[in-house]
């Protein structure tokens, strides 16, 4: 892995995730009660012995930068580092990043001096866990100039995915860019024995789906964006390195999920709560790694608990949690209930003196008053939930906005800092 280079791309403004990026970038956006959505690339890029790693930012990237500063200081003895490469005005471009294959093509002089012999293209907001080694054994075997990981799905998901054709030697000859019917796709599907054969059993058709996980000689990548001036990867550089370059499939059948709304966030969040999540952040060989932050353990009174998940510094006095994550310095006061609900946690912990402060305007305190009850939601980072609220959004709540929250996807979102009154009842 030592002449290849990792570039971890960290998306546009992401609309889809609002209000959760009101303030910060996607791949900023925590998971999991501890971690932030670019933990998961970075540490697949660690635990594959990849230590030079560029993120290239753009939208609200002071809290990304901010956590990856904290997050990952490598020694003096190694050469390894994770830099984060935000758009910048350059005697050969002024302008934003105007998409992903702009965001690399203003960035190779950032590339040049580390003289790579492949670079690893990889996105901030995907959960998965994968080995790049073996990928780039597999690359480097095939002589190829791109290697795109790439899944089997089933034909109602197609349309979701960009769709390649692989022949019979494992090369990529064609692309469809987000089908909208299987129809365009009759004879693009994945031939039992290609991938392992078993993903293509069954009774649907099974397509082969890109990840957006791009293994790519550095010097052909180079040349073609020197010659190409589509913006983005997907809609011009890929379909250009199909036509005319060495392009194969990797291979990929583990779980793989792209954080693209707020409805997949929130399923993908709570299924890390069941008895055998899809992802497990318990598995040794492959660990996440994230900011420390020596948090005291949590303390725990009187709590009923199903399904969930308790983070590091909180302090729980009595409550019924199901199905729900509770952040790191998450504060939850006497009888209170989640129920299918991740609470983000909180930056700080109050001091007495701002506690006081906090009756004397009125206002809760940080974290979740007594009496309440709280189902289908997010509560975003220290937000102020008085006593005896609700928040239970009925089924299939239309999309809205108001002050301090809004509702996605039939999901109520407490904003980040928001103040939610004593006795309010959401939506």
């Amino acid at each position: 892995m030592q002449r290849t280079i990792g570039a971890i791309l960290g998306g546009g403004p992401g609309s889809r995730l609002y209000p959760l990026t009101k303030y910060r970038s996607k791949p900023a956006v925590p998971f999991a009660g501890m971690c932030r959505l670019i933990d998961v690339p970075i540490s697949n890029c660690l635990n594959s012995g990849l230590d030079r790693i560029f993120v290239l930012t753009q939208y609200n990237s002071a809290s990304l930068n901010r956590h990856i500063a904290l997050a990952y200081k490598f020694d003096a003895l190694r050469e390894g580092f994770v830099s984060v490469l935000a758009a910048e005005q350059a005697p050969d471009h002024s302008d934003w990043y105007q998409g992903s294959a702009d965001a690399l093509r203003m960035n190779l002089r950032h590339f040049n001096p580390y003289r790579p012999q492949d670079i690893l293209v990889l996105r901030g907001d995907h959960i998965y866990r994968m080995d790049y080694r073996v990928m780039v054994s597999h690359h480097r075997r095939q002589r190829a100039d791109f290697t795109i990981a790439c899944l089997p799905v089933p034909a109602e998901q197609a349309r979701h995915f960009n769709i390649l054709r692989m022949n019979s030697e494992g090369r990529i000859t064609d692309n469809c860019t987000l089908p909208q019917s299987p129809d365009k796709l009759s004879d693009w599907t994945l031939a039992p024995g290609l991938f392992g054969g078993e993903a293509s059993a069954g009774a649907q058709p099974i397509y082969l789906a890109s990840t957006g996980i791009y293994l790519c000689r550095y010097e052909v990548l180079k040349e073609i964006l020197a010659k190409q001036s589509g913006a983005h990867l997907e809609d011009e550089i890929i379909p250009h390195a199909i036509g005319n370059c060495r392009t194969f499939g990797f291979p990929f059948l583990g779980y793989w999920r792209d954080i693209d709304s707020i409805d997949t966030y929130f399923h993908v969040s709570l299924a890390l709560t069941e008895p055998k999540p899809p992802f497990d952040f318990f598995d040794p060989r492959m660990r996440i790694f994230t900011h420390p932050r020596f948090l005291p353990g949590s303390q725990i009174g009187q709590v009923e608990t199903r399904n969930s998940i308790i983070c590091e510094g909180c302090r729980v006095e009595k409550a019924r949690l199901e199905h729900s994550i509770v952040g790191a310095r998450s504060i939850l006061r006497g009888e209170v209930k989640l129920t299918e609900t991740i609470l983000v946690g909180a930056d700080y912990y109050e001091t007495e003196e701002e506690i006081e402060g906090n009756r004397e305007r009125k206002r809760p305190d940080v974290g979740i008053g007594g009496d309440t009850s709280i189902r289908r939601a997010i509560v975003d980072k220290n937000a102020r939930i008085g006593f005896g609220v609700r928040i239970e959004p009925p089924e299939k709540a239309p999309d809205r906005d108001e002050e301090g929250w809004v509702v996605r996807d039939g999901i109520v979102i407490v904003e980040k800092d928001a103040v939610i009154p004593d006795g309010s009842v959401l939506p």
